[in-house]
């Protein structure tokens, strides 16, 4: 396959994987199962980080994804195709609803279409989460349990911003890698 073939495939699998829902967890779980699956592009570890590292960083999970996908696959500008994959539909979907807005509000088909796709987004969230769970606790160390049941008892308990949990966490990870490396060294 070359470079013209490999980026049109690109685009035309971000496009396909951002009409599917408009959840930024829906799109990268479509995303994964073709990059991963179908096409073998990356192993499943590899787009666990990818998810990772579109999650961490500011801006919508999506287009992050794109533009990590897009560079592994064909540097900046397989980034700069990818994007336009995921960007265009919602875009094309914003002009739609804007043009038809009062019909769609009164049509009762939406309204159940809706409701339908709120079921599909879930098994798709749960997928991603599942396969994040699996990434993040195959070392078998107890220390993502521990992170993990006191990340839930501090969301579920407090009402402290989620920002410091999230600073908790940063502190957590650097402190266990500092203490990992320390270990190596002896």
């Amino acid at each position: 396959m070359n470079k013209a073939q490999k980026l049109w495939l690109l685009f035309k699998t971000t496009f396909i994987s951002s009409t599917t829902a408009n959840s930024g967890y829906a799109i990268l779980s479509v995303m994964k199962n073709l990059f991963v699956e179908k096409y073998k592009w990356f192993n499943e570890d590899e787009m666990n980080d990818y998810i990772g590292l579109a999650q961490s960083a500011p801006g919508p999970m999506a287009v992050n994804g794109a533009v990590i996908i897009g560079y592994q696959i064909n540097g900046i500008f397989g980034s700069i195709v990818a994007v336009m994959g995921i960007v265009i539909p919602p875009i094309i979907i914003m002009i739609l609803v804007t043009v038809f807005y009062q019909y769609i509000v009164s049509n009762e088909y939406v309204r159940l279409f809706m409701e339908g796709m709120e079921a599909g987004v879930c098994a798709l969230l749960l997928d991603v989460i599942i396969g994040l769970f699996v990434n993040v606790t195959k070392d078998k160390s107890i220390y993502p349990y521990i992170l993990i049941i006191i990340s839930f008892i501090y969301i579920k308990f407090t009402h402290f911003s989620i920002f410091y949990l999230a600073l908790a966490c940063v502190v957590a990870g650097v402190v266990k890698s500092l203490l990992t490396t320390r270990k190596v060294r002896k």
